[in-house]
């Protein structure tokens, strides 16, 4: 069985992460989304609601694709989850240059943590390559539309946790 692991902070997961998981798909047989900690950066949602949130919007994926994906959290390096997991391939979403440089040195490094897993780079359907999750974030927080970014049920849930925050200020 070849596995792969995507992994991302996913804060929201945005219709660009879902175009990478859906062809990410085509590679292996079991695609595991690896929701990640990360300490330089305040996520908006916490884990366990990003955890929540790609299962969700991931459900349906695994019966239209013919392959399977799990959802997992943590908070490790990425090559010690991969190990862990029995992935072969780590997929990893690019938008733009400045997206490949910081990859390109990440996969290096990664290269020489564990040669047996590989780093497949995959782009973005060129619609979805402008999106960012710190861009969605920022465009609600100043009252802007996000849907076209993410799907309805995670802008439902981007605006209310901006609203919310915003009340506590």
């Amino acid at each position: 069985m070849r596995r792969g692991v995507y992994p991302g902070t996913f804060d929201p997961l945005t219709k660009g992460h879902t175009d990478i998981i859906r062809r990410g798909m085509k590679l292996v047989d079991e695609l595991v989304i690896g929701v990640a900690t990360n300490p330089s950066k305040d996520p908006l949602f916490t884990l366990e609601e990003r955890v929540a949130m790609v299962k969700r919007e991931t459900a349906e994926l695994t019966n239209s694709n013919g392959g399977s994906v799990r959802v997992v959290s943590f908070n490790s390096l990425l090559m010690d989850f991969a190990e862990d997991q029995g992935a072969q391939v780590i997929v990893r979403g690019l938008r733009a240059v400045s997206d490949f440089e910081y990859e390109f040195q990440m996969a290096g490094m990664n290269q020489q943590l564990n040669p047996n897993i590989e780093t497949v780079f995959l782009m973005a359907e060129a619609g979805l390559q402008p999106i960012a999750s710190r861009l969605v974030k920022e465009i609600a927080i100043y009252g802007g539309d996000i849907d076209k970014f993410v799907s309805a049920d995670v802008a439902k849930e981007v605006y209310a946790r901006v609203k919310s925050r915003k009340k506590s200020l």
